[in-house]
């Protein structure tokens, strides 16, 4: 083992891990992300966890406001050429986003035990357009949705 690749691994060692910046498109979500953590939190959210990840998909933010449990969709647009921010959070998405949330529920059962489980559905929707950023977080977005029907 050579001095440079031992110094290399003691300085992974050290150093603290920080999360990857991305470029592109990726990097333009995690912005967008972090820009919806601030303004989650600026309105009485205590975010408990992020980017959750399950089986159906991913959930944004998992926060809590006024003692409801709140399951945080993120969507961003530079532009309104494809449609509003909010218009994304399609049918399928808000599916994809409850089977998620019920799989938090039961992965965080002891964890949530004590709590009255009143759950929300929210999107923060953030439109950048003419050099100015404007960020809505729109409560109860959506409630569960209705089962895909299967064709016969």
């Amino acid at each position: 083992m050579t001095p440079r690749v031992l110094l290399e691994g003691l300085l992974r060692l050290v150093r603290p891990a920080r999360p990857r910046d991305y470029r592109g498109l990726r990097g333009r979500g995690q912005a967008w992300e972090r820009l919806a953590a601030k303004r989650l939190e600026a309105e009485g959210y205590v975010i408990l966890d992020r980017n959750f990840r399950a089986r159906a998909g991913e959930i944004d933010f998992v926060a809590e406001e006024n003692g409801v449990l709140c399951f945080v969709e993120v969507k961003g647009r530079s532009g309104l050429g494809f449609g509003a921010p909010a218009e994304a959070v399609t049918l399928e998405k808000q599916r994809r986003i409850f089977r998620a949330a019920e799989e938090y529920v039961q992965r965080r059962r002891r964890r949530l035990r004590g709590a009255r489980l009143s759950c929300r559905f929210d999107v923060v929707s953030i439109l950048e357009m003419d050099g100015r950023t404007d960020v809505v977080v729109l409560r109860n977005a959506f409630e569960e949705p209705p089962p895909r029907r299967r064709p016969p």
